[in-house]
């Protein structure tokens, strides 16, 4: 009898293993944002073989292209696709347009696995306003499609739709919108997209952030918040929106980085070494959470290539995992 135990308990302790080898591999994945604001990018087939081939099973595509989504079909690549913020004021006020634009962009494509759809990307101002009542309309025509339980819509806010943030507890939403927008996410169950930069916020606060914490690598606690201990300014960041949430009776809504990154040229501390640091660093943070909620979150690197005709400053052209000959601007590994 003490043998068959022993037996067991090792086919036990082998299922574990094999158990948490896959939920391991599982909360190790990141997606990347395909930006296409360049002339030398290479074909859309092309790029879903460099996906594939670096194990990156996420995609974020900023409004619809049908190269891309055919070129994704039958891949198992998730694809995170947007409504350009300039069109939201006609799906706000036009339910039937905003059904043809799932029709037009999501239902027609079968074999692509679209998991998210960000109705704007950090939309400010007067237009603001709109961005409640077109992922309203767009919900529905997802409900009616019947897709509800595969696709979850949203939208994606800056970092700055938040003050208070230290420390990560003390923050709230200063902008307006969003509390109506936190009521639609906690009723139906989609969560909250949010871009988060710690770069911008080192580049804009040298004094006060030192670089290793910005970078993943501080050895030491660096900001206290009550019970938890904060090592690295992602966490900080992340831990900010989630308390945010709390306070706007969100405390279900599930958060997505939808864009983070560090530029490897241009700036301040913009090095090669910094940005790839930065990247793998992240990976492995995400499979672990934060100190408020230490449990595997969905991110998204920005960006697959540097992107040439991109505008403003110089940073902007060099966030780029890969170079448009789909050569690495550095390594990472994703699994």
């Amino acid at each position: 009898m003490a043998r068959i135990n022993a037996f067991f308990l090792i086919e036990v302790s082998l299922l574990f293993g094999v158990i948490s080898t896959l939920l391991t591999s599982v909360a190790s994945i990141t997606g990347v944002c395909f930006g296409m604001i360049g002339d030398n990018l290479p074909s859309k087939s092309d790029v879903i073989r460099l996906y594939q081939s670096n194990g990156i099973l996420a995609m974020r595509l900023y409004k619809p292209d049908g190269d891309t989504f055919n070129a994704l079909k039958g891949t198992d690549i998730d694809v995170m696709v947007g409504v350009p913020k300039e069109e939201l004021a006609l799906y706000a006020n036009d339910a039937s347009a905003a059904a043809s634009w799932v029709q037009n962009n999501i239902l027609a494509y079968d074999g692509v696995s679209f998991k998210y759809i960000a109705v704007g990307n950090e939309v400010s101002g007067e237009n603001a306003n709109n961005i409640l009542p077109a992922m309203s309309k767009i919900w529905d025509a997802i409900c009616s499609a019947g897709r509800e339980d595969r696709i979850m819509v949203s939208t994606a806010v800056r970092f700055d739709v938040l003050t208070n943030t230290y420390p990560p507890s003390n923050s709230i939403f200063s902008a307006p919108f969003m509390g109506p927008i936190v009521h639609f996410l906690n009723t139906t169950g989609n969560p909250l997209l949010a871009n988060i930069y710690p770069y911008f916020a080192y580049a804009r606060n040298q004094g006060s952030i030192p670089l290793d914490y910005a970078l993943f690598t501080a050895n030491r606690s660096v900001v206290s918040d009550g019970k938890y201990q904060y090592q690295n300014l992602f966490s900080a960041m992340v831990d900010s929106v989630y308390s945010a949430l709390e306070k706007a009776g969100g405390s279900n809504v599930p958060l997505v980085v939808s864009e983070t990154g560090w530029p490897s040229d241009g700036g301040v501390d913009t090095t090669v070494q910094n940005a790839q640091t930065y990247n793998q660093n992240l990976i492995n943070q995400l499979s672990i959470g934060t100190p408020k909620v230490p449990a595997f979150m969905e991110g998204y690197i920005f960006a697959m290539f540097n992107e040439d005709q991109k505008t403003g400053n110089e940073i902007e052209r060099h966030f780029g995992l890969f170079y448009p000959d789909q050569s690495p601007v550095y390594s990472i590994k994703f699994n």
